[in-house]
């Protein structure tokens, strides 16, 4: 029977072993650390469920809703807290609600628009004027400043779209790809000439499809944290297929197989899934074929820090207004965005208990990434003292940092993976997924996992390249 390894152990990883599982084939999953999940990482501390990486999924982005149900977690799905929900935005001293009715960056109502004081009046009409601004004729990329400023102004830009969508990248919005990020605007403005007209009729679209199953905010959880997706599905696919503390540290072609070197052992496999950041898929691919590893390198990284701290709900006497706030880049401040974890969601404190986390990195103030533990507790409690007036001590507090954790998905970068695949297609049997292609979210990354285990499914049992 054919034999299929898959090395790296996160979500994509997870999506990919899980879809082979149901197809019937044999497959091993290869993770250098000492368990699987990458930044899904969850831990129990004192009674509190502290995230390392992504809180959260989009149910939007169906496949990891897909994934839940293959898997038989659809009774773990946490909804948020909507009763609480709103999102803040710092700016000029002092924190201003997200007009209702902004998705994302695109105004949908008129009258929460004019009555907040996040925009200035100019900056309202300006977005408002983009029913009327013609549509792009040219098809190349741009980045995403480039895009919301021709579209919806430089105040959009500055003040909503750039810490909420390049935040969440943790990208620079001056070099970012609209076309990868966020191909939906492109064809917004092509089909309907307006952004504001596509979105409103993406949303009655979505108001008139049937409800079912249970119930959907616009983000969602699992009871247990997210790390509940990634043990799901390994006890779905059988723990005695994940081998953990075994690095691939080379890769070599023997006839049709490919060999796996771990150390003093090799192992043979007939097909290979790398799910490996594109820096470490560029080591084990480059003695196979440099030219695939120099189209793999030039993807782009940044780093970011998570921050948690825990609080007695007694010693935090002051107001925090909706699931947290996030700080646009022309601040000026070290702090990328703080969220109320408990707050926003149930089962995420004991009783009593406050739980929060803060954003540092990735866009700008990357280096801040680098600072010791204390150095970095010590800038997010002075921010939050500065923003909200927070000046408790916390019960504990918990730093993650993600170096090189995040992909850029700079201008061109469609066409940077259009190369990739070409290259990729000289060796047939080996297939790339994860998040430093085609999506960062983990409904894009679990899709991603999905697509490979279609494709090698095709190879194994056809002998066919797709």
């Amino acid at each position: 029977m054919k034999h299929v390894a898959i090395v790296g152990s996160g979500i994509s990883a997870c999506a990919c072993a899980a879809s082979l599982k149901q197809k019937g084939i044999e497959f091993t999953v290869f993770e250098k650390e000492p368990m699987a999940g990458g930044k899904l990482l969850t831990e129990k501390l004192q009674g509190f469920t502290v995230e390392a990486g992504p809180d959260s999924f989009l149910p939007e982005k169906y496949w990891t809703l897909d994934l839940i149900r293959m898997i038989g977690l659809d009774d773990a799905l946490l909804p948020t807290n909507d009763a609480f929900k709103g999102t803040y935005i710092y700016s000029s001293g002092r924190l201003h609600q997200l007009p209702e009715g902004v998705m994302l960056m695109v105004p949908t109502m008129i009258m929460p628009l004019f009555k907040s004081s996040l925009i200035s009046w100019p900056g309202k009409l300006r977005m408002g004027i983009e029913l009327f601004i013609p549509r792009r004729k040219e098809q190349t990329d741009e980045s995403l400043a480039r895009f919301v400023t021709r579209r919806l102004g430089k105040e959009c830009l500055e003040k909503i779209a750039e810490p909420l969508v390049a935040g969440i990248h943790t990208s620079n919005p001056d070099n970012m790809s609209i076309l990868a990020i966020f191909p939906r605007f492109v064809d917004m403005e092509q089909k309907h000439g307006s952004l504001i007209r596509g979105m409103l009729k993406a949303m009655s679209m979505m108001a008139r499809a049937p409800g079912s199953g249970p119930k959907m905010t616009y983000f969602m959880s699992l009871k247990e944290g997210m790390q509940q997706l990634v043990d799901g599905s390994v006890a779905f696919f059988g723990p005695e297929r994940v081998r953990t503390r075994s690095e691939v540290q080379e890769m070599r072609k023997h006839g049709d197989a490919y060999e796996l070197i771990l150390g003093d052992e090799i192992i043979s496999a007939d097909a290979v899934v790398l799910t490996t950041p594109s820096y470490v898929t560029e080591q084990l691919v480059r003695p196979l074929d440099s030219r695939l590893a120099d189209t793999v390198s030039v993807i782009q990284w940044s780093s970011t820090a998570t921050i948690s701290l825990a609080f007695r709900n007694e010693d935090v006497a002051v107001r925090l207004p909706g699931f947290g706030f996030i700080v646009p880049r022309k601040e000026g401040r070290p702090l990328n965005a703080t969220s109320w974890s408990s707050i926003k969601w149930s089962l995420r404190a004991p009783a009593g208990g406050l739980l929060m986390r803060s954003f540092v990195g990735g866009g700008h103030h990357e280096e801040l990434v680098a600072l010791d533990d204390d150095e970095l507790v010590g800038i997010v409690r002075k921010e939050l003292r500065d923003i909200v007036g927070l000046d408790a001590t916390p019960l504990f507090t918990r730093v993650y940092r993600w170096v090189k954790g995040m992909p850029r998905y700079t201008v061109g970068h469609l066409d940077r993976l259009a190369h990739i695949d070409e290259a990729r297609k000289a060796h047939p049997g080996l297939f790339l997924a994860g998040c430093s292609y085609r999506g960062i979210s983990i409904g894009d990354c679990v899709k991603s996992g999905f697509d490979a285990a279609e494709a090698v499914a095709t190879y194994v049992r056809k002998g066919s390249v797709p």
